[in-house]
């Protein structure tokens, strides 16, 4: 067996294999899924000295426990976490050096959601439409981590790089989501907009990476009656019967039937994926 390989010694709650994704495929009803937190993922890479567009692990909540079978450099940044090495404390969101058969421990979230690790060389799965990426509402790319899984590596690219940029420490207290109106804001009462624009919303549990659902106060629909399916983008703020918004995220669907009432910008959607359950949300509009 190839020494470029790591063993799964813990999967936690939800750990996947992630890299920028697969983007123009929507025609075909594929999405473009990808690292929830790009900014995170491309970080880590450069910190091990793989291509920003490597495979990276994305846990969340829990983190992932990993015994590489020859020495690896790594990097654990997105949501802080405890890192250790063989149970000796270890650094988190700069690269550091696992000998061979030791036990890379990435702990729990101490704020935000979703943790990032890269391994030098990147974790080469086979792709498919060009993407290592799993997607979890198509079923593509490689399944979510299990226990004993083991996962390829890549070819070692360069040699580890510095912090060029500082970590991001988590998500802000109040996530602010930047949303421009349309195509179908004319499917709602206007009381219901400035209720969108002004009032604060708290994250749902039930969020994944389909979207970011959100609670109460419910948008009052002007138009009744059903919408045909129409296309769907990445940061959509889709409205369903009951009334609560959900931002679309990575995974979510290339079409659906419920009228959108805004787009979020992309930029602020790595903060969306970390915001944890019951985070205030506060929509901004803008043109």
């Amino acid at each position: 067996m190839s020494d470029r390989t790591v063993a799964v010694v813990r999967a936690g709650a939800l750990t996947t294999v992630q890299d920028l994704g697969r983007p123009g495929h929507a025609h075909v009803g594929v999405g473009r899924s990808g690292a929830l937190d790009p900014v995170a993922a491309r970080l880590v890479n450069r910190l091990v000295g793989n291509p920003e567009t490597a495979a990276v692990l994305e846990t969340t909540v829990d983190g992932c426990a990993l015994r590489p079978r020859g020495a690896v450099t790594v990097a654990v940044g997105g949501a802080p976490c405890p890192v250790r090495v063989d149970g000796r404390p270890a650094a988190w969101g700069s690269a550091l050096r696992v000998p061979a058969g030791a036990v890379l421990e990435v702990g729990a979230a101490v704020r935000g959601l979703r943790s990032y690790v890269a391994l030098g060389g990147g974790v080469d799965v086979e792709p498919v439409l060009g993407s290592r990426s799993t997607d979890l509402l198509s079923g593509l790319g490689p399944a979510p981590l299990t226990a004993d899984a083991v996962l390829p590596l890549g070819p070692v690219a360069g040699a580890p790089g510095p912090v060029d940029t500082p970590p991001w420490p988590g998500p802000p207290d109040v996530l602010v989501l930047r949303v421009r109106f349309g195509p179908r804001d004319d499917w709602f009462t206007g009381p219901a907009l400035r209720t969108l624009a002004t009032r604060a919303y708290r994250v749902s549990p039930a969020s994944n990476r389909v979207g970011l659902r959100l609670g109460e106060p419910a948008l009052e629909r002007a138009v009744p009656g059903e919408l045909p399916s129409e296309g769907m983008v990445l940061g959509a703020v889709q409205v369903p019967p009951d009334g609560r918004p959900v931002v679309f995220l990575a995974d979510h669907p290339t079409t659906g039937g419920y009228p959108v009432v805004g787009v979020v910008r992309e930029a602020d959607l790595g903060a969306a994926a970390q915001a944890v359950p019951g985070t205030p949300v506060r929509f901004v509009p803008v043109r």
